[in-house]
């Protein structure tokens, strides 16, 4: 799926998101770099979470929603209609707000998901390795044939990330990851995204402001399903160039 050719992971077009009549999102164009972490950030309701769903085609089991315009994948229309939405999603993984471990064990939580997705190796070295990488295996590595609902809700955040990169992903898409967590967890779910970046490409929708400031090299600014703005962070947080974004980063409304 690498495409070198490709300078971004995520490029839109002209993209247009419906749910029924309701225009979501409005003629998005945006792009999104390899191996960097990109905050979307904006108001509530404003168009944010629906454009990351739609970079995994999630949006897609929701009744009664519709896309135009292109939303390309290493250069790759992921609405073309030969493009398998299941398949898509091993290559774009998905963080979501709550944890959602499957109801299985710690160990099954990340074999599972990989055998299912063909994978072939060490079942119990894959299980390692990708717990290590969230940091994790330390504090589950004698819980293993446990419940994951057992773990704490931080633990289990990270187990969900784990198993998402198991599969070996290209993106990483999180949709406000530490929202239901403690500030202890957060922090840990923070350190793991810049951590991360070296192997992922990693978009996080987030209501925090300091935590976008803390954790990503660029940020988008939505608004009333418009990208109001996009760039680096620091110049989005302390030079932005619309005065909405300003006034959005300064807390004036939102």
């Amino acid at each position: 799926m690498n495409d070198s050719n490709a300078s971004f992971a995520i490029e839109t077009k002209g993209m247009n998101f419906f749910y029924e009549s309701f225009h979501a999102v409005i003629d998005l164009d945006m792009r999104i770099a390899k191996n960097r972490v990109t905050a979307i950030i904006g108001p509530s309701g404003c168009g944010k979470s629906t454009a990351l769903r739609s970079f995994n085609r999630m949006n897609d089991l929701i009744p009664g929603t519709r896309v135009e315009g292109e939303i390309l994948f290493n250069g790759m229309d992921i609405y073309d209609p030969s493009v398998d939405p299941v398949r898509l999603r091993r290559w774009i993984g998905m963080v979501f707000q709550k944890p959602n471990p499957f109801p299985k064990s710690v160990r099954e939580n990340i074999a599972w998901g990989a055998r299912i997705n063909g994978f072939k190796g060490d079942l119990d070295e894959l299980v390692e390795t990708s717990l290590k990488k969230v940091y994790l295996w330390d504090e589950v590595k004698d819980k293993l044939k446990k419940s994951a609902y057992d773990l704490s809700g931080g633990q289990q955040q990270r187990l969900c990330i784990a198993r998402a990169i198991a599969v070996e992903p290209e993106i990483l898409l999180m949709d406000e990851p530490t929202s239901a967590l403690d500030p202890i967890s957060s922090g840990k779910i923070e350190d793991l995204m810049t951590e991360l970046k070296e192997r992922y490409t990693i978009i996080v929708v987030t209501h925090n402001m300091q935590q976008a400031g803390r954790v990503s090299d660029d940020t988008a600014f939505f608004l009333n399903g418009v990208l109001v703005e996009m760039g680096e962070t620091s110049d989005i947080f302390f030079n932005p160039k619309d005065k909405r974004t300003e006034n959005y980063i300064s807390g004036r409304f939102g």
